[in-house]
């Protein structure tokens, strides 16, 4: 009797560069047993997109047009999407990683990662397996096995999630509306979190924070 053809397994795309969804896509086109079945660059459009087409997988940058990917992580997870979840990004795993972990993603991925290992993780998440590096991977054990918590290896983890997002933004060169447009808040509940960073960062004014801002930005992609 002739082999069944496997089922190809639906991958989702969700990026604000519509250059690397497409590079993405194509990569996964060429693979027997998987297919993207749908792509979005926020929010609002990626909800729909993954209501709409019911992906077995998303590959979610941290980065989105409107919102951030971790934010959207918690939103699929909290509308009980079946849809696993691989971070793609090209943010370093010491700090979103983690964020993204405790979001409920699967896999976490920087995306100067061969393309092939790219695949792997996909494949690893959709068997149910979390995908990290061996790095990363040592790095949380040691954080969920010592009876004291390790010490913080940047004081952006005192950050809330909305925190670092209005960090991360401010450090893009965006303006406080900017940053009320793009995350849907009110500008004064942007100043309020613009307060609550230089609080936490022992920053004095606004200059040391857009200073502090861009400098993070700069030195993480």
């Amino acid at each position: 009797m002739p082999a069944t053809p496997l089922s190809r397994r639906k991958v989702a795309i969700i990026d604000d560069h519509p250059t690397i969804r497409v590079g993405l896509a194509a990569r996964i086109s060429i693979e027997h047993d998987l297919v993207v079945c749908g792509e979005a660059d926020s929010i609002p459009s990626a909800l729909q997109m993954i209501e709409r087409t019911k992906p077995d997988i998303a590959v979610v940058d941290v980065s989105l047009r409107e919102g951030s990917g971790i934010d959207l992580i918690r939103r699929l997870i909290s509308h009980q999407f079946s849809t696993r979840i691989l971070v793609w990004s090209i943010y370093g795993e010491s700090l979103y990683a983690d964020r993204a972990f405790r979001a409920g993603a699967m896999g976490y991925i920087t995306k100067d990662a061969a393309t092939d290992t790219i695949i792997e993780a996909i494949r690893c998440v959709l068997d149910g397996r979390v995908y990290a590096s061996p790095e990363l991977t040592q790095q949380l054990l040691v954080r969920n096995t010592t009876s004291s918590p390790a010490a913080s290896n940047s004081p952006l983890e005192l950050l809330s999630d909305r925190e670092l997002e209005v960090f991360r933004l401010i450090g893009d060169g965006e303006t406080t509306a900017d940053i009320a447009r793009c995350l849907k808040l009110s500008a004064n509940t942007v100043e309020t979190y613009r307060s609550r960073i230089r609080q936490k960062l022992n920053l004095d004014n606004a200059a040391q924070l857009h200073r502090a801002a861009t400098q993070w930005v700069l030195e993480n992609g």
